[in-house]
């Protein structure tokens, strides 16, 4: 199916969210087959997130966090209920689909970082936009801007393996942002860094909101998720607490 009509076919309507959200979950579902047992990772899920939002989703292991991250991730769908993403229904679409949707609109940043060993900063940046046939000038130039903004102007021929922990996620974060995407979508992202580090990266993504950005933060750490503005909870598959951060509070 064209990208076009899948995209118009997946368009919601008035049922659907409300202007100016960008993430709507209705009674989201996930079931795994464990031989003959069904293990219930999330039960009914129902989640609202407004354009230019910054909100922590946070739960000890096993509470079902990763799995909404994969499901409003697009990286795999729920086996009952509903999601659209920045207006569009994509519970139901197949995985070529749900791939052009996931690169159109998502900015991922991983606690790995998940950069190519062998490129250099610039062509990891690069990467989505290889893959959605955007020209060569034009991704050079898209790339070279948003290593700027992150801080890396002068590092863009660097490869991963000469730079520091908190320069890689930054490439990563620069990655993430190139498209322009609806959301940006970070899994435990000072993971892998110093706490030091790890606080600067975290005041960047404090400059990437006041920018506009929507950011989705999945952390299992409590002072991590104060950064967010709304922390939503998840217990055993369930919301069970959403809430204004304290650092929002605050302000």
């Amino acid at each position: 199916m064209p990208e076009e009509a899948t995209l118009e076919s997946a368009h919601i309507n008035a049922e659907g969210p409300t202007n100016g959200e960008v993430i709507v979950t209705s009674n989201l579902w996930k079931t795994y087959e464990m031989g003959d047992q069904q293990v219930h990772a999330l039960r009914g899920v129902n989640l609202r997130i407004r354009q230019n939002e910054y909100v922590a989703i946070m739960g000890p292991s096993g509470s079902g966090k990763s799995t909404l991250m994969n499901l409003i991730g697009c990286l795999d769908s729920p086996s009952q209920g509903r999601y659209w993403l920045n207006g569009y229904d994509v519970s139901q679409l197949n995985d070529d689909e749900l791939a052009r949707i996931r690169n159109k609109e998502i900015g991922f940043v991983f606690q790995t970082f998940n950069l190519l060993a062998r490129a250099t900063a610039l062509h990891n940046v690069e990467l989505p936009l290889i893959y959605n046939g955007t020209p060569a000038e034009e991704r050079i130039e898209r790339a070279k801007s948003v290593l700027e903004s992150v801080g890396l102007g002068t590092r863009m021929e660097h490869k991963p393996n000469e730079m520091s922990g908190g320069q890689r996620q930054r490439v990563a974060i620069a990655r993430a942002l190139v498209n322009s995407p609806s959301i940006i979508l970070a899994d435990e992202p000072t993971g892998n860094l110093d706490s030091k580090t790890g606080d600067e990266i975290m005041a960047l993504f404090d400059e990437l909101h006041a920018r506009g950005n929507t950011i989705v933060l999945v952390t299992h750490e409590p002072d991590i998720a104060e950064y967010a503005h709304r922390v939503v909870t998840i217990r055993d598959g369930v919301i069970a607490s959403d809430k204004p951060s304290s650092r929002r509070l605050a302000q």
